[in-house]
Order: structure tokens, then C-alpha cells, then sequence
């Protein structure tokens, strides 16, 4: 009688132990969150989404006062119907590039994973409270909040990750977030960008291979790391050691390693590249060289054919399609250039899929 008992017993003690491991293993889910994009390029969609975009404040980091003065008194007044316009070159029937590209990727990474994952926008739709939701719904309780940003920022990441815990003890009270950190260094996300780019380089002989990363106002990276050892900034040269506590939220640093590793991996020569900074806005100190103003130099002094790199965005967006392919590549041509190209972002690549599908599975794990 005790044996049986003991085996009956221990039977159900296995059972209950699979049960609950199971029960766990259902309650985590991924959460990839981008930018965002306006509903539609109608000026009132863009308006709306702009007026949400502009008036973070990690975005204008000014007090809201003047925030409001800036945004909603003067460029709310004259930006939308230029960036609608700007907007309605690059839009797809299915929609913005942005959101059908992140659906996209979204679809073949579920079916690579065995945990919910859902998208959400830090701006626009679907919103992040919209992501949580259909998470929690799915009885998630256990998010890996996944930013799609390579380097960290304090106008994208960080932001992403202020709102999350906001809406956590506001909303979603007991749903425990794990914040992914920055990847721009992480050997799956290197791979995946040696690979595109390697595609379009080993198709056309450029002369010249521009790396184009978004712009930040420099007062942002003294406001994100977090210790007091950040050094003055100084053209080409780190302003945090890699590795350092300091380069752990330094975006500019990110950017330096994300092209010193792409560079290597790819076998680039020196005098062959360069790196430089889209999308300034105001009269502040921004992140230098300008890639308006290094796309025109190289026309001018002799460079041919140049290809264009934009390692910050994974996902093509208006300030890719736009911004870099349309704009940059006229400027080019307009001063002496002869072949532009822009290197599409890893959007949903099969080995972008797997770099993401890894580290899902590695947390699931743990």
C-alpha cells in the first residue's frame, strides 16, 4: 500500500510540475514595437500624428510650455502639409511601408515562435496600450518588450520603454515587462546586415558606401548616459569606450561600433566608406557630419557611384524611402554623381526573422 501510494503520488506531483511549467510557458508573449506612421497621408492624419510624435518629450526635450509654443504655434501650422505630401511619394496601396513591413515581419516570426508576439507603434496605431491588450487577452503576463531600434536613444527606445512601464502600473497592473536591450553590436543583427547589404554590394561596384544613421541633438546623449564620464564630442573619434558603462545608452557610440563591426564583417577598405547623420530639425546642435551635406561632397570630389546605408531603421520608412532614396539620390545626381542606390533596411529578410526568432527563444528559456 505505501509503494503504491508513493507511485500515485509521485505520478501526480509530475503531472502538476508539467502543468505548471506549461501554464508559465503560455503566459509569455513578445511585444515588437517601431515608430509609428500616420493613419493616412490625408494632412489631418499626419497632423494628428505629428502633434503625438513632436510633443514627447524626449522627442523636443524642452519644457511643455515652449514645447507646446514650438510644435503646436509654428510647426503644426506649416510641417503637415509638406510631410503629407511627402508621405503620399512613398505609400503603398496595403498602406505605410512602415506598418505593412512590420506586419510582415510580425507574421513570419509567429510562426517561427510558440509565445504570442504582437507589433505596436510608439506613435499612431496600433498603439502600445493596443499591443499590450491583445497580449493580455492572449493571458500574457510576461512581456519581452522588444524595441526595434539597433541603438539606443533617448527619442526612441527610451521612450518606448517610459510609456510601457506608465501604462504597466496605470493599466496593466501585474504584467511584468523584460526590456531587450540595444542590438547594435549583437552578432544576429551584424549577420543579417553584412547579408543585405552584401546582396546589393556584390551586384553593382560602388565606389563609395555611406552609412547613414538618424540624427539626435547632441544634448540628448549627455541626458541618456547615465554617469558623468561622457567625453566632449569630437569628429571620428568615440566619445564612450565601447563596453563601458558609459557606451551602454550612448547612441553615437552605438552607431560607431554598428559600423566598425559592419565594416569589418564586410571587409571594407579604408577611404571606401564613411558614416554620417539624417533628419536634423531646429537651430540646436545636432550629431554631425549632416548626410545632406556628405552625399554633395562626395559628388563633388569625384565619387561616381555610392550606395547608402541606413543600419538605425530595420524596417524602410518615410525617412529611407524618402528622405534618403528620393531626396539624397537627386542631390547626388544633381552634383556630378552618376549611379545612387539605397541599400533596403532588413525589413522581413529571412535571417532579420531568425536574428529576432533567437533571441525570443533565448528568453523564453531562461
Amino acid at each position: 500500500m505505501g509503494i503504491s501510494f508513493f507511485c500515485t503520488e509521485k505520478i501526480y506531483l509530475c503531472k502538476l510540475t508539467i502543468q505548471i511549467q506549461y501554464t508559465i510557458h503560455k503566459m509569455k508573449g513578445v511585444l515588437l514595437v517601431n515608430l509609428g506612421s500616420p493613419d493616412s497621408t490625408e494632412v489631418g492624419d499626419v497632423k494628428r500624428y505629428l502633434d503625438e510624435f513632436l510633443m514627447d518629450e524626449r522627442v523636443i526635450d524642452f519644457p511643455y510650455l515652449l514645447r507646446s509654443l514650438i510644435v503646436r504655434g509654428i510647426i503644426l501650422r506649416i510641417r503637415p502639409k509638406k510631410t503629407a505630401a511627402a508621405y503620399k511619394k512613398i505609400w503603398w496601396e496595403e498602406g505605410s511601408p512602415l506598418i505593412v513591413i512590420t506586419k510582415r515581419l510580425l507574421e513570419k516570426v509567429q510562426t517561427q515562435t510558440s509565445i504570442p508576439v504582437e507589433m505596436a507603434m510608439r506613435y499612431g496605431n496600433p498603439s502600445i496600450e493596443y499591443g499590450l491588450n491583445q497580449l493580455k487577452n492572449k493571458g500574457v503576463t510576461d512581456v519581452l518588450l522588444l524595441p526595434l531600434y539597433p541603438q539606443y536613444a533617448m527619442a526612441t527606445t527610451q521612450t518606448i520603454e517610459v510609456l510601457t512601464e506608465k501604462l504597466v502600473q496605470t493599466k496593466f497592473k501585474g504584467m511584468k515587462i523584460t526590456k531587450f536591450p540595444a542590438f547594435y553590436n549583437r552578432t544576429e543583427y551584424i549577420d543579417a546586415l553584412a547579408k543585405v547589404t552584401k546582396t546589393y554590394l556584390d551586384a553593382n561596384q560602388f565606389d563609395h558606401l555611406l552609412f547613414s544613421y538618424h540624427g539626435v541633438p547632441e544634448r540628448h546623449l549627455y541626458k541618456t548616459v547615465r554617469t558623468k564620464n561622457h567625453k566632449k564630442i569630437v569628429d571620428h573619434e568615440y566619445c564612450c569606450a565601447p563596453e563601458s558603462e558609459e557606451s551602454k545608452y550612448c547612441y553615437r557610440t552605438h552607431c560607431f561600433e554598428t559600423t566598425r563591426l559592419l565594416v569589418e564583417k564586410l571587409g571594407l577598405q579604408e577611404g571606401t566608406y564613411s558614416q554620417a547623420f539624417q533628419s536634423r530639425l531646429g537651430i540646436d546642435k545636432w550629431l554631425e557630419p549632416f548626410t545632406s551635406d556628405r552625399v554633395e561632397e562626395l559628388a563633388k570630389s569625384g565619387t561616381k557611384k555610392l550606395a547608402v546605408i541606413t543600419p538605425a531603421f530595420v524596417a524602410d520608412c518615410i525617412e529611407t524611402l524618402e528622405e534618403i532614396e528620393m531626396e539624397a539620390g537627386e542631390d547626388f545626381l544633381h552634383n556630378g554623381g552618376e549611379e545612387f542606390k539605397m541599400i533596403p533596411c532588413l525589413n522581413d529578410d529571412n535571417s532579420w526573422v531568425s536574428a529576432l526568432v533567437t533571441w525570443i527563444q533565448e528568453w523564453q528559456n531562461k
